[in-house]
């Protein structure tokens, strides 16, 4: 049994910001914060006060998470970013509304006194003696405090207050990871005081001291159980007053908190298997097929989750290409028009989308990725519309003229024409690089829509229904969504975008006089999208025409575990050490990581020149910034071939590569056996850690692993477990409604023949009967389990 914590994260959009640059805009964006540790950053929307991002996140996280913040920032060339302002979501929030707290949110100046993180090792207790009782606060250390100074770090003090006297600690110099090691006694009246509070702050020479944030504990309640060890996680000082907020604009948020006990496999067997057996079954003539009752149950809001969940299922079970066909099969059944198969938003529209996501993602990079590059690199202006042309003045110095509408429109059409012919040929040619468990699922759509409607043209649109509307147009409008490039484009670059995804559009509905119809202006890209309607034709008639014989066992066709997971360039910071990475002539190696090893080269075509085993690495962790003057490093511990344990460096670009690196690592390593539980975010120069300043290079480490913190990505690994506990719960809350559903679906089949009498007699189907049996069976197995207790100590007190 395990406990599974993970946050949905949409940072949508912001409006009515403050201007910061001199221009009378900003240019913003927002960096998203777990317990005040960076995960993401989203790209920086250039010139504007109400920017729009869209991007969504899903966070896998520790247990023992307490907030999310989203920090504004105002990206600056020549010297600081500046701080707009916060919002923040803790987890009693987010505990509070189960769906998730959705809608425009305040943002709040960034006080220093909240910015607070870390925790501290404390051991508090009454000691009863003949002269009397005293109050013993045994002070040892602290861990992933605030950096407070310009070198990365702080220099940490402890301050201990009790009964209106005060005591200090030593300060220790340059580390957010202090031993103090250190004892205060304070004796206890008769009329006991309330509060013990110790707080910890940055010494400064010069200026004021810096709060780092404070542990409060009741000593009437710390006498009854006369003591209290642990670490405790530090608090921000709340007692000063607030400034009003709404003057800095805010943020639109969607966050959703996800708590779930997983149990073991053996749990989810019988609705797994149930499940399996419906979809290898299928429709059943005068039978109201479970899965159908599934569809018109499950809301809108809840569809696309549930289609993923499905799909990743199935995937598991090697029965994705029956479980879409089965969909199929049930919305052709349904009163359809030929022309609009599969536009809705159905189980079967968005269970094909969500496949096309985690089984065709390569595929859609190699694809549009060429095209899509030279977009954003030639920033041409791409204009057909005669209302939105923008008449400019073109020529050298003296011979300069001023471009008619005609001329800004023909140039337009030629540009346009070359960008969909690179990308028309790109997918004419693709189809033999596109997964086989891909093609096998449009080869059985295509032959579906065939037999139920037999003009031929019909099965060509079910196919770019999904392919072309669903896939390759909402990657071409939004690239960085797709992880087709990093940032965000910029207004000139994403007009010609959403004009070839038209474009695109048009000739997936097959009709190009249908597009001229609908938007006249694009008449003079009539021809080229002719030629792109037989174009897609032709590769359409060569994608489905796999063979059964061709066919490969599905599980084996998506061995997602075997490809690259993550490959790049990261720059390694030198230290003493063996191997053959720490050893490497070159600062800049070109790393792949698959599910076997992390390997390196010299560049991505260059003979592999070493690699570490996956079963060898212990952990990943982030580097403290002061270590090597940058925040985006990161190491990775592992043993060598003579079982020494090593620590390689390295650095990334920003903090989302760095993340994705650490995800991707954590992940693979997942099921590693001698993963560490600790480590030295510092490093070990001259006889001691940066971090802790311990002088033993081999002991223990000051600060604890965050395996636990991934980002999830289509490449991830299935986790069947996890997927049938998500399908379970949602199911459970679907059992009165498929009840009714079924009785519905019944009276409605017999209205020919009179209404039915007592609908709520009617027995239900086999399939819904042993799903109700199996959700019962499977309350009872969590109800088993128990609850898992949340961590934390019961004396800290909320101030």
């Amino acid at each position: 049994m395990a406990r599974r914590s993970s946050l949905s994260i949409r940072v949508v959009e912001g409006r009515n910001l403050p201007a910061k640059d001199i221009t009378g805009s900003s240019d913003p964006y927002c960096i998203v914060k777990i317990d005040n540790e960076a995960i993401v950053r989203t790209a920086t929307v250039w010139k504007t006060l109400s920017p729009f991002w869209g991007e969504e996140y899903e966070v896998r996280l520790q247990p023992s998470f307490h907030s999310v913040s989203f920090y504004v920032m105002d990206e600056d060339a020549l010297s600081r970013d500046d701080v707009i302002g916060k919002v923040c979501i803790t987890r009693d929030m987010l505990a509070e509304h189960p769906k998730g707290v959705s809608g425009w949110l305040s943002l709040s100046a960034v006080d220093p006194d909240e910015e607070v993180q870390g925790e501290i090792h404390l051991r508090v207790e009454v000691l009863r003696s003949e002269a009397g009782r005293r109050l013993c606060c045994r002070v040892l250390e602290a861990r992933d405090l605030a950096r407070k100074d310009r070198n990365g770090a702080s220099d940490p003090f402890v301050r201990v207050r009790y009964n209106g006297k005060t005591q200090e600690s030593a300060v220790v110099k340059k580390s957010c990871y202090p031993r103090w090691n250190e004892t205060f006694e304070f004796e206890v009246p008769e009329a006991a005081g309330e509060q013990l509070c110790v707080e910890v702050w940055d010494w400064d020479l010069v200026s004021r001291n810096d709060f780092l944030g404070k542990v409060v504990f009741n000593v009437p309640g710390l006498q009854a159980v006369r003591q209290e060890e642990g670490w405790f996680r530090l608090r921000p000082d709340k007692s000063k007053a607030r400034e009003a907020e709404g003057s800095l604009g805010s943020l639109q948020l969607q966050v959703r908190l996800r708590d779930e006990t997983v149990l073991p496999s053996s749990c989810y067997q019988p609705l797994v298997q149930l499940l399996c057996q419906e979809v290898k079954s299928g429709p059943q003539d005068g039978k109201v097929h479970l899965i159908t009752l599934l569809d018109e149950t499950t809301t809108a809001e809840c569809r696309q989750e549930v289609a993923i969940n499905l799909v990743k299922l199935f995937l598991g079970q090697g029965l994705v290409k029956e479980f879409l066909d089965l969909l199929f099969k049930l919305e052709l059944a349904k009163p359809c028009e030929p022309n609009t198969l599969f536009r809705s938003n159905s189980l079967a529209s968005k269970s094909m989308e969500s496949f096309l996501k985690v089984a065709g993602m390569q595929y859609l990079h190699a694809v549009l990725g060429p095209t899509i590059n030279r977009v954003f690199e030639e920033k041409k202006y791409v204009e057909l519309d005669p209302s939105k042309v923008e008449i400019k003045d073109v020529g050298c110095s003296g011979l300069h003229r001023v471009q008619t509408e005609s001329e800004v429109i023909e140039q337009s059409r030629q540009h346009l024409q070359s960008y969909l012919g690179d990308l028309l040929a790109a997918i004419a040619k693709s189809a033999p690089a596109c997964p086989t468990v891909v093609r096998a699922a449009f080869r059985q759509l295509f032959r579906r829509v065939g037999q139920r409607f037999p003009e031929h043209q019909h099965q060509f649109i079910a196919v770019t229904s999904f392919l072309c509307l669903r896939f390759f147009s909402p990657a071409i409008m939004t690239p960085k969504l797709f992880h087709l490039r990093e940032k965000h484009a910029d207004s000139r670059t994403s007009r010609t975008l959403l004009l070839l995804a038209k474009a695109i559009q048009i000739v997936g509905n097959m009709e190009a006089a249908a597009g001229r119809a609908k938007e006249a202006w694009l008449a003079p890209l009539q021809p080229a999208l002719q030629r792109g309607v037989a174009q897609m034709k032709d590769f359409i008639t060569e994608l489905v025409g796999i063979e059964e014989k061709e066919e490969l066992d599905l599980q084996n066709a998506l061995t997602l575990q075997t490809l690259v997971v993550k490959e790049g360039p990261l720059f390694i910071h030198k230290t003493r050490g063996k191997g053959p990475l720490l050893s490497s002539s070159s600062k800049k190696l070109h790393f792949s990581l698959t599910s076997e090893a992390l390997s390196f080269a010299k560049t991505p075509s260059s003979k592999k020149s070493g690699s570490i085993a996956l079963s060898n690495i212990r952990v990943a962790e982030k580097v403290e910034e002061k270590s090597f003057g940058s925040s985006h490093v990161m190491q990775i511990v592992y043993v060598d071939e003579a079982g020494q344990q090593e620590t390689a460096y390295l650095q990334c670009k920003c903090v989302n590569e760095l993340n994705q690196w650490l995800s991707a690592l954590r992940k693979a390593c997942a099921s590693n056996p001698e993963m560490l539980c600790s480590y030295h975010p510092g490093v070990f120069r001259g006889d001691k850690w940066s971090c802790c300043h311990q002088k033993d290079k081999t002991g223990l480490g000051c600060d604890a692993t965050r395996h636990g913190v991934t980002l999830q990505e289509w490449s991830d690994p299935l986790e069947p477990d996890m997927e049938a506990q998500l399908i379970f719960r949602h199911l459970c809350g679907l059992r009165e409604p498929m009840r009714e559903k079924y009785r519905e679906l019944l009276e409605a089949e017999d209205a020919p023949n009179g209404p039915w009498s007592r609908p709520e007699e009617a027995p239900l189907p086999e399939g819904l009967d042993r799903l109700l049996a199996v959700l019962r069976d499977l309350e009872g197995c969590h109800r088993q389990a128990g609850p898992v207790p949340a961590p934390g100590p019961l004396l800290e007190l909320q101030t």
